[in-house]
C-alpha cells in the first residue's frame, strides 16, 4: 500500500516491525504542526504542553526559525570540526556574553553535554589536586542521561538495574539535606566535582531549596572542587531566566544544557567557566556533528529572542497556571518553576494524560506526577483551554 494512503493503525504497525521496542509511544501519528498546535495523522488538533519534552521553544515552525534553518541550508549543511564555521563561533560568543562563561563545546544532546562536562571536572581536579580526585557527587532522583557513564551519574537505581557494570566513580547525596553528606564522602573518596539539576525534571519535578543550593555552591569553592550545573532541561528559558541557576546567584564552572537550545534540531553545549576553561586541550575530546551550522543558526535564532520581555511572560504564565491549579479539585499540589511544573494528582497520572489526550491536550509525565513543559510563547488563550481541560478531567 502507497504511504500516503496508509492509516494510523498501518503506520504504527510498521513502527513496531522496525523500530526498536524502547519507547512506550501515546496513540498519535504526528504528522504536522504550528505555534502550539501539533496535528495528527487524521486531522485531529492538540494543544501541546510537552513540546517535545521542552525541546520546541517557540513553538512548531516558528516563522523566524525556520528561515535561519532555511538560510543556512542555502549555504552548508554540515563541514566537520576540521573546519571554522561563523555559526558555531557566533553562537559560542552568544552564549559566553549571557552567561559570563569562558568558552563552549558543541555536542548533539544532553547526555553527551554532560559527558563532556564530567571529563573536562575530572581533568581538572586530577591535574590541579592529583590523580585521586575523581568522584563526581550527583544528587538522588537526578537524571543526567542514558549513556553508560550518565546512567551512573543519575541518582535514580532502577535505571541501572539492567547495565551493569556501570562508569565508576559516582555517588549520590540526598537533596536538600546539607552538606553533611558531602563532607562524609569526601573524607572516603576525594571529590572532583558536584553536579545538580536546579529542577529535578525527571525526578518528579523537584526544585531543590535555594539555601541547599547556595550552600552546595560554597562547599565546592572551599574544596575547589566543581560545581557543576545540569541545565539540559531547565535551561533557555524554561524557568523565567535564562538558566535556572541564575535564579540562586551561584556562579557555576560548569553549565550543560541541550533540549530548547536549537529548538527542534540536536545540539548540545557544555559551557566552561574560568576556572576550567583551558582544561580541555587539543585532541582530549570531539563530536563530529557538535557546532553543526544549521543548529547553529537555529540555536541563534532561538536564544537571540530569549529576552527580559519574554522571561517576564514566562513567569506570568507559571503564575498563571500555578493560580489556576492551586485548590482545583483533583489535584493535591503543583512544582516547579517557571514553564516547567509538575501536578501531583489524585488519578494516577498515565489516566490523568489519557483523558487530557483524549480531549485535545498533550502532556507529560515524571514519576507519579503530570508535567507541563510547553513552549515558552505559547498563547495565553491556548494556555487557559489546556488549563480548563486538565482541572475538568482531574476533578471527574
Amino acid at each position: 500500500m502507497e504511504e500516503k494512503m496508509m492509516t494510523a493503525e498501518q503506520w504504527k504497525e510498521l513502527d513496531k516491525q522496525y523500530i526498536a521496542g524502547t519507547y512506550a509511544r501515546f496513540p498519535i501519528i504526528a504528522e504536522k504542526g504550528e505555534g502550539a498546535v501539533l496535528t495528527d495523522i487524521d486531522g485531529k488538533q492538540y494543544i501541546d504542553l510537552g513540546a517535545g519534552i521542552g525541546v520546541t521553544a517557540f513553538g512548531y515552525l516558528d516563522p523566524e526559525w525556520k528561515k535561519a534553518v532555511l538560510d543556512q541550508l542555502d549555504k552548508i549543511q554540515h563541514t566537520s570540526n576540521l573546519y571554522y564555521t561563523q555559526p558555531c563561533i557566533t553562537l559560542a560568543k552568544m552564549l559566553c556574553e549571557r552567561t559570563g562563561m569562558s568558552k563552549v563545546f558543541f555536542s548533539n544532546s544532553g547526555a553527551e553535554a554532560n559527558e563532556c562536562a564530567i571529563k573536562a571536572a575530572r581533568k581538572y581536579a586530577v591535574q590541579k589536586k592529583g590523580a585521586e580526585y575523581t568522584t563526581i557527587i550527583t544528587l538522588k532522583e537526578s537524571f543526567h542521561g542514558r549513556t553508560l557513564t550518565t546512567l551512573a551519574a543519575t541518582g535514580q537505581d532502577h535505571y541501572h538495574e539492567l547495565y551493569q557494570p556501570l562508569t565508576p566513580g559516582f555517588a549520590s547525596i540526598t537533596p536538600n539535606a546539607g552538606t553533611d553528606e558531602l563532607d562524609a564522602l569526601h573524607e572516603k573518596t576525594p571529590v572532583a566535582a558536584v553536579m545538580i539539576e536546579c529542577v529535578q525534571g525527571e525526578g518528579g519535578v523537584l526544585p531543590l531549596e535555594p539555601d541547599f543550593i547556595r550552600a552546595v555552591s560554597a562547599w565546592c569553592k572551599k574544596t575547589d572542587a566543581c560545581l557543576v550545573v545540569d541545565e539540559v532541561q531547565t535551561g533557555n528559558g524554561r524557568t523565567g531566566k535564562l538558566y535556572a541557576y541564575m535564579n540562586y546567584g551561584i556562579e557555576p564552572d560548569i553549565v550543560s544544557t541541550a533540549k530548547g537550545l536549537a529548538g527542534g534540531l540536536p545540539l548540545g553545549a557544555t559551557m566552561l567557566g574560568e576556572k576550567v576553561e583551558n582544561v580541555l586541550g587539543f585532541g582530549d575530546h570531539g563530536s563530529t556533528f557538535g557546532g553543526n551550522p544549521v543548529c547553529c543558526a537555529a540555536a541563534l535564532s532561538i536564544l537571540s529572542r530569549i529576552d527580559g520581555e519574554l522571561l517576564d511572560g514566562v513567569k506570568r504564565k507559571s503564575d498563571f497556571l500555578r493560580t489556576a491549579f492551586r485548590n482545583a479539585k483533583g489535584i493535591e499540589s503543583v512544582s516547579g518553576m517557571g514553564l516547567l511544573l509538575g501536578l501531583k494528582t489524585e488519578k494516577p497520572a498515565f489516566e490523568v494524560l489519557a483523558a487530557c489526550r483524549d480531549r485535545g491536550v498533550l502532556c507529560l509525565s515524571a514519576k507519579d506526577k503530570v508535567r507541563l513543559a510547553p513552549a515558552l510563547n505559547i498563547p495565553d488563550e491556548l494556555l487557559a483551554r489546556a488549563a480548563d481541560v486538565i482541572k475538568a478531567v482531574c476533578a471527574e
